[in-house]
């Protein structure tokens, strides 16, 4: 019975690692529908060459510092428990995958290649799973110390924190860094439009994301006796919520249409398996209204030209969906209970914080050392152009 088990469990959590690594073509075509035609190529390319150093990276190093475990034994031991060990490593690192796949749709159509790929070899070696080991692993204490302060340990079930807002933290200083495309923000006060080059491929990649959500928010649990349906109903209701909030504040803007349910699934992730649907519902609706408020004033007022918006779509409503959890997993509220708002409030903070002064800090060296900005004309033909030379293709104008 035991090895039935085991295999049941090997084969769940391959289950959900497959669903999630499937995400990473929802990441590439939602990049390759947003950003312009004669930088579609680099972001296809950007994608699965980003997820491939994040694969030898983290079974060489990010997985050890989370769990203080590594591989380096015998395939004879690898092979224990159905290899159990090895499909969760492949489980989490499509989640630590997903943090440079963030942070390229905030950088792209100005950012040099491969500065970036280096970027990503710290971001999933280090930066990432020193949170993560916290969050997730009990590393320095912190779990404990909020446990007998504030009465719970952080909760993030799927990622909210460990995994959205970190990625959406980790990019704003990215962004900031690189600066503005070129003309895009003129000196007559003005805003050039930069239209999406497909908004079928961009809807494509909301889908992919959307279908692929249900294995990383359902398979955290990981083992096949700890499923929940409360997950899966909470994630339904959660991109609903978002997307029918964005649709109306949107005013039926496609773009903010197809962002709206991945921001609240963003935000479900870390109370998914607490919540009340009705409470998942509200998470979800408060943000979509989250993302399309905050990528408007971003874009048009604050001028920071986040080309895929995803600071506030995975950095602002996941940073929402980490103190959700303390307000509608509360049993007043409908959820499950076993935390608090203040844990939550603290944990997140933790995260953020981490992320964006980490990544400042890696950024700025990078910029000073090796650059990490594309040449002007580099920029002005394509980034494509910094992979090889192809002939670019005309802009394709639209009202997004």
């Amino acid at each position: 019975m035991d090895a039935l088990k085991q295999g049941a469990d090997a084969l769940f959590i391959l289950l959900g690692a497959v669903m999630v690594f499937a995400m990473h073509a929802g990441f590439a075509f939602l990049e390759l529908g947003t950003v312009r035609q004669k930088n579609q190529v680099n972001a296809l390319v950007k994608i699965l060459a980003d997820f491939s150093i994040s694969t030898v990276v983290y079974f060489l190093i990010g997985y050890s510092v989370a769990y203080g475990t590594d591989f380096f034994v015998s395939a004879s031991v690898l092979s224990e428990r159905n290899g159990y060990d090895l499909v969760k490593f492949f489980f989490l690192l499509t989640f630590a995958a997903a943090i440079p796949a963030i942070v390229s749709g905030g950088i792209a159509e100005r950012a040099s290649f491969y500065p970036q790929l280096l970027a990503t070899a710290v971001i999933v070696g280090f930066i990432y799973p020193f949170y993560e080991g916290i969050a997730w692993n009990q590393h320095f204490g912190f779990q404990a110390w909020l446990l007998q302060n504030t009465g719970a340990e952080f909760h993030d079930f799927a990622g909210s924190v460990v995994v959205h807002a970190v990625g959406g933290w980790v990019a704003l200083p990215a962004v900031l860094l690189l600066g503005a495309r070129s003309n895009r923000y003129r000196k007559d006060g003005a805003i050039s439009a930069h239209p999406p080059s497909s908004i079928p491929f961009l809807a494509l990649g909301a889908w992919i994301l959307c279908a692929g959500w249900f294995g990383f928010n359902v398979m955290s649990a990981q083992t096949i006796d700890k499923i929940s349906g409360l997950v899966a109903v909470n994630s339904l209701m959660a991109m609903v919520g978002g997307t029918l909030t964005a649709l109306w504040l949107g005013k039926n803007d496609p773009g903010f249409v197809h962002n709206g349910p991945l921001a609240g699934l963003v935000a479900v992730c870390a109370g998914s398996d607490l919540m009340h649907p009705l409470g998942a519902l509200v998470v979800g609706a408060v943000a979509g209204a989250l993302f399309v408020y905050m990528f408007t004033l971003t874009q048009n007022r604050w001028k920071i030209d986040d080309v895929l918006g995803v600071w506030p779509l995975h950095g602002l409503c996941g940073t929402w969906g980490g103190i959700a959890a303390g307000i509608f997993g509360n049993p007043s509220l409908g959820g499950l209970g076993g935390v608090t708002l203040s844990s939550q409030i603290l944990g997140t903070l933790l995260g953020v914080t981490w992320a964006g002064v980490m990544s400042f800090l890696l950024y700025s060296l990078i910029k000073k050392t090796v650059g990490l900005r594309l040449s002007q004309e580099d920029e002005f033909e394509g980034a494509d152009m910094s992979i090889h030379k192809i002939s670019s293709t005309p802009d394709r104008e639209s009202s997004w």
